[in-house]
C-alpha cells in the first residue's frame, strides 16, 4: 500500500519537434502535464482552439456516420461484449488511417449524407399519405374539392365541426336560421371524430346565407382545396408516396453497402480525438520563436526511462527534480493485486492527501472480511467468485478499472463462501427443504460454528467485537500516522488515551448483568482486573480532559473543550452499533433463501412440484443474490468511509492523470 513518489520533469525542445514531442509524450502516457508557469516577452502559448476544434468536429462526424450504421447495419455482439475491452489496432493501420484521413472524412461525410436523404424520402413519404388520409372522409365526393359554381348555382364544399351530424341534423339547423331558404340541396359524403364532410347546391343569390347558417354550427371550407376529385387525388398521392419509399429503400440499400468502412471509421474517429487531445495540450505549453518548453508530474519510477528515450529521439534538454514540500503532487496508488482490486473504493472517498498513507491495503482486507460476514452464504459465495473468475480469464483485456472491481467482487465471493460455510448456508436452508421434500428424510450439513437464525444474539456480539476491533484498526493507523511525522505528543494524546479509555469501559462492560443477558454468558474478571479496566477508564478520561485542547492557553476553555471531546465517546457507541448491520443484513439473506425454499416446496412431492420448484428457486436466489449482493455492497462501503475511515483518513488529493492517448473504440498497439 503506497503512494507513488512523484517527481517535477521539465523538457526544453526545439519547436519544430513539438508535434511529433508531443505524440510521443500522448503515446507514453506517463506526464501529466502542468500549466503553472507564466507566459513573458519570451514564451507564450499559442492559440490551438480553432484547430482543435475542427478535430473534434471530424471525430463527432465518424461518430455519428458509426450510429447511422449501427441504425441500418446493426454489429453482432454479445452480451458480454462490454467486457471485452477495447480491440487492438497496430500502429500500422493507425498510420494507415492518418495517411486516407481525408477520403475516410468524406466517406462519413457520404454516409450521413445518404441518411440525410432517406429521411427527407421518408418524410415525404410519411407528409403525402397524412395528406391522402385526410382526404379518407372525402372519398364518395365527385368534384373537386376547389369546385366553386356553375352558370347559375354555387357549390359549398367543406366541413361541419364538432361531431357527426346527420343530413336531417344539418337541415333543420339552416331551416332554423334562414326558414326563407328553399332551393338548396345537401349531400353528407362522409364523416370521422372531429367532421362531417358535406357538399351543398344552391342559387348563387343564397350563397351568403346559406353559407352563414352553416358557420352556426361549424362550417369551414377546406384550408387546401385541391383541384382533382378526392379519390383520385388520394390514390395519386399514395403512388407518390410509394416513389419516395422506393427511393428510401434503394439509398439504405446504398447505405447497407458501406458497413465495411465501419472499422476504418473507428480509427478514423480516434485519430481525430487524438490529435484535438494533442492541440489541446500544445495550447498549454510555453513556446518561444524557436523553442518550446513542456512542464509536468511524472511517477519516480518512470522518470529515468523516459528521459532517455527522449534524449534518443529528440534534439532536447530534459531535467527531472523532486516536488517542492509547498507544492502538492497528484496522486498514484501503487498496491499488489489483491489491494489493487479495492483502489476504486478508496478513490470514491478520496485519494490520499499530502502526507497521507495509503490505506487501500488495511482496508481492502477488512472490506472482504466484512462484505462475505453480510452475505454469508456459501452458495451464493461461490456463485460469484466463480462467475467473476470466469469473466476475468475470458477477458484478459478488459478495462482497468472494471477488472479491478470483478476482481474485488471475486475476493469478496470468497469471504462468502467461507463465512456461509461457518454458518452452513448453502442457498440458506435448501439442503433441508430439498431432502426431506423429495427424499422422505432430512440431510443437514452442519455449520462449522454455529447457525445465525438459530442463536442471533451471538452473531450480534461477535458483529459487535469485529466492529470494535475495525475502529481500533482505524484509531491505530492514526497512531501510526502521527508516529511516522514524528508527533509522540499528539500519539499519546490523541490515540493512546482514547485506547485506555475505551479499553477501560469495554473491561467495565464485560462483567455486567446487562451484557450477560445479551451476550448469554456470564464473564468474571478478578478484582485486579476490575480494578485495572476503571483505573484505565479514570486515566483516558482525564487525559482527553486535560490534552485535548493542548494548544490552547485558557484554562477554562481548554476545560470546555476537552469536556466536549469527551463526550465523542457517544460517537464511539453510535459507530460500534453500526455494525449491527452485519447481523441484519445476515440475518436477511438466510432468511429470504428459507422463505423462497418453502415456497417452493409448497406444491410437494410431484412432477409439478418439481417444476415449481426449480422456477421458484431459480429466480427466487437470482433475486436474493442480487437484492443482498447489492446491500452488502452499499453497507461494507459505508462502514469503510464513515466508522473507518473517519477515525484517521481525510483525503482530499487530486488523481494522477497523464497525457495520454484516450481512445473511445480502439487501443492503439505501439510497434
Amino acid at each position: 500500500m503506497a503512494v507513488l513518489q512523484m517527481q517535477k520533469l521539465c523538457i526544453c525542445a526545439l519547436k519544430k519537434d513539438r508535434k511529433s514531442l508531443m505524440e510521443f509524450l500522448q503515446a507514453a502516457g506517463v506526464l501529466e502535464l502542468s500549466a503553472e508557469a507564466e507566459p513573458d516577452e519570451v514564451f507564450k502559448r499559442t492559440d490551438t482552439l480553432e484547430d482543435r476544434q475542427k478535430f473534434e468536429r471530424n471525430a463527432a462526424t465518424a461518430d455519428r456516420a458509426l450510429e447511422v450504421l449501427a441504425a441500418v447495419v446493426p454489429e453482432e455482439t454479445s452480451m458480454l461484449a462490454g467486457l471485452a475491452g477495447k480491440p487492438l489496432a497496430k500502429a500500422g493501420a493507425y498510420r494507415e488511417t492518418e495517411a486516407n484521413a481525408e477520403a475516410l472524412l468524406g466517406q462519413a461525410e457520404r454516409i450521413l449524407n445518404l441518411q440525410k436523404q432517406i429521411t427527407e424520402e421518408k418524410t415525404a413519404a410519411l407528409r403525402l399519405l397524412a395528406e391522402a388520409e385526410s382526404l379518407k372522409p372525402w372519398q364518395k365526393l365527385e368534384i373537386p374539392l376547389a369546385y366553386q359554381e356553375t352558370k347559375r348555382c354555387a357549390i359549398l364544399v367543406g366541413a361541419v365541426g364538432g361531431g357527426a351530424y346527420t343530413q336531417e341534423e344539418i337541415y333543420a339547423s339552416v331551416a332554423k336560421q334562414e326558414p326563407q331558404l328553399e332551393k338548396w340541396e345537401l349531400e353528407v359524403v362522409g364523416s370521422d371524430a372531429d367532421q362531417t364532410c358535406i357538399a351543398v347546391i344552391c342559387l348563387k343569390e343564397d350563397e351568403e346565407k346559406l353559407e352563414t347558417a352553416l358557420r352556426s354550427i361549424g362550417f369551414a371550407r377546406p384550408a387546401r382545396p385541391v383541384e382533382e376529385v378526392p379519390a383520385a387525388y388520394a390514390k395519386k398521392l399514395k403512388a407518390q408516396a410509394a416513389e419516395h419509399e422506393g427511393r428510401a429503400a434503394a439509398t439504405e440499400e446504398e447505405l447497407k453497402q458501406c458497413a465495411p468502412a465501419r472499422e476504418d471509421l473507428k480509427l478514423l474517429s480516434d485519430y481525430y480525438r487524438l490529435r484535438a487531445q494533442k492541440y489541446e495540450a500544445l495550447g498549454e505549453i510555453l513556446q518561444s520563436e524557436k523553442t518550446c518548453m513542456i512542464t509536468g508530474f511524472i511517477p519516480k519510477r518512470d522518470a529515468k526511462g523516459l528521459e532517455e528515450k527522449l534524449n534518443s529521439r529528440f534534439e532536447l534538454a530534459v531535467e527531472s527534480s523532486d516536488v517542492p514540500e509547498d507544492e502538492e503532487a497528484p496522486v498514484l496508488l501503487s498496491n499488489g493485486t489483491f489491494a489493487a482490486s479495492a483502489e476504486g473504493v478508496t478513490a470514491s472517498f478520496g485519494l490520499p492527501a499530502k502526507g497521507e498513507m495509503d490505506p487501500t491495503g488495511i482496508m481492502a482486507a477488512c472490506y472482504v472480511f466484512l462484505f462475505g460476514l453480510m452475505l454469508s452464504d456459501a452458495a451464493y459465495g461461490f456463485i460469484v467468485f466463480l462467475m467473476c473468475f470466469l469473466a476475468l480469464k475470458k477477458f484478459p483485456r478488459m478495462e482497468e478499472n472494471l477488472r479491478k472491481s470483478l476482481r474485488l467482487f471475486m475476493y469478496c465471493g470468497l469471504s462468502t463462501l467461507f463465512w456461509g460455510v461457518m454458518f452452513g448456508g448453502y442457498f440458506g436452508d435448501a439442503v433441508d427443504i430439498v431432502s426431506r421434500t423429495y427424499f422422505g428424510h432430512t440431510v443437514t450439513i452442519p455449520a462449522l460454528w454455529f447457525v445465525p437464525l438459530n442463536d442471533p444474539m451471538k452473531l450480534l456480539v461477535y458483529s459487535m467485537l469485529f466492529g470494535v476491533i475495525h475502529l481500533f484498526l482505524g484509531l491505530g493507523l492514526k497512531g501510526y500516522m502521527l508516529l511516522k511525522d514524528g508527533k509522540v505528543v499528539d500519539f499519546i494524546c490523541d490515540v493512546v488515551l482514547w485506547y485506555l479509555l475505551l479499553l477501560g469501559l469495554i473491561l467495565m462492560l464485560l462483567p455486567t448483568e446487562l451484557f450477560g443477558s445479551i451476550a448469554q454468558m456470564n464473564i468474571v474478571f478478578p478484582p485486579v482486573l476490575n480494578s485495572l479496566a476503571k483505573g484505565m477508564a479514570i486515566v483516558g478520561a482525564l487525559g482527553i480532559l486535560v490534552m485535548s485542547a493542548r494548544d490552547k492557553k485558557n484554562p477554562i476553555l481548554r476545560l470546555a473543550l476537552g469536556a466536549y471531546d469527551l463526550y465523542n465517546i457517544t460517537g464511539w457507541v453510535s459507530d460500534v452499533l453500526s455494525y449491527s448491520r452485519l447481523l441484519a443484513l445476515g440475518l436477511a439473506t438466510g432468511v429470504i433463501a428459507s422463505v423462497i425454499n418453502q415456497m417452493g416446496s409448497m406444491v410437494g412431492n410431484n412432477v409439478f412440484g418439481v417444476i415449481v420448484f426449480i422456477l421458484v428457486f431459480c429466480f427466487g436466489h437470482l433475486f436474493n443474490l442480487a437484492i443482498n449482493l447489492l446491500g452488502a455492497y452499499v453497507h461494507t462501503c459505508r462502514l469503510q468511509y464513515v466508522e473507518f475511515f473517519g477515525k484517521f483518513y481525510e483525503g482530499g488529493g487530486k488523481a494522477f492523470r497523464p497525457f495520454k492517448q484516450i481512445t473511445k473504440y480502439v487501443e492503439i498497439k505501439e510497434d
